[in-house]
């Protein structure tokens, strides 16, 4: 069911090790000779946290289209299909984490770098519909390069969309919490990443909205060391917690619990 590497062994990008495809998967994906972690795709994401079994995709016969005639962009979709095994940039659905009953969904930044089209944008806000209508907290795992530019205007319209999706399901009373990872940012970060009512981030995850150097170039300023990586902007209150992925799941299923023993009261 869930997609895994098709190289036999994959190149470490921060220490050049090459490590088997089993290695790697066993451990979580993080490289076991310096610790980096590497990118996950969405189903190996939602494999390592709900339990076996349970994952029950949503919507996932909405694909893109051509919406603005942007040349290139049907054989793109179709490239970026076949290279992902998966329909888009995002797969979502309901779940159980450890036994808990959630709404999920999780990014991936190998289709078209995770950016956010206007399926994207549906899927997510009709995910959240649903989690409202069920009374289901909502975990979320993004990465992405922004908004997709392919689409123009209709895909800087999913910030506003998915967000008021994000709005409707908290005024029900319902959790949401995502989890940034490498990298987040663009449209993205500007609009339902940045809404979780608990935010979570993996070590060292890329979270921001335009690029370091964009930044610079723009105040004439150098940035401080680590600006933009997951430990800064939990310092300075962007997040509320670094998680390492051996610990992710047991760490989402408490936060799952103490809301749910709240909520019944």
């Amino acid at each position: 069911m869930f997609n895994l590497f098709k190289k036999k062994t994959v190149t470490c990008k921060k220490c050049s090790a090459e490590v088997s495809e089993k290695s790697l998967k066993d451990n979580l994906y993080i490289c076991p000779e310096c610790n980096a972690y590497l990118r996950m795709g969405a189903y190996e994401r939602l494999d390592m946290v709900c339990d076996k079994g349970t994952f029950c995709e949503t919507d996932g016969d909405l694909t893109s289209l051509n919406h603005i005639s942007f040349p290139g962009y049907d054989d793109k979709l179709a490239d970026a299909a076949e290279k992902s095994g998966i329909s888009e940039a995002v797969i979502c659905g309901t779940a159980e984490i450890d036994s808990m009953p959630c709404a999920v969904f999780a990014m991936d930044s190998n289709f078209m770098m995770g950016s956010m089209g206007s399926v994207v944008g549906e899927r997510l806000t009709r995910l959240f519909e649903l989690a409202a209508e069920q009374g289901l907290p909502v975990v979320g795992f993004t990465t992405s390069g922004g908004a997709r530019m392919q689409e123009g205007i209709f895909s800087l319209m999913q910030m506003a969309k998915v967000s008021g999706a994000v709005k409707k399901h908290s005024d029900a009373g319902n959790l949401y919490v995502t989890v940034l990872t490498d990298p987040t940012t663009g449209g993205v970060t500007a609009s339902f990443a940045m809404l979780g009512d608990i935010i979570i981030a993996e070590p060292n995850a890329l979270v921001g909205f335009a690029g370091a150097r964009v930044i610079e170039q723009t105040t004439g300023k150098a940035l401080p060391a680590g600006f933009q990586r997951a430990e800064f902007i939990l310092e300075h209150g962007f997040a509320d917690a670094i998680v390492e992925r051996p610990v992710l799941k047991s760490t989402l299923a408490n936060i799952l619990k103490i809301h749910t023993c709240k909520a019944r009261r």
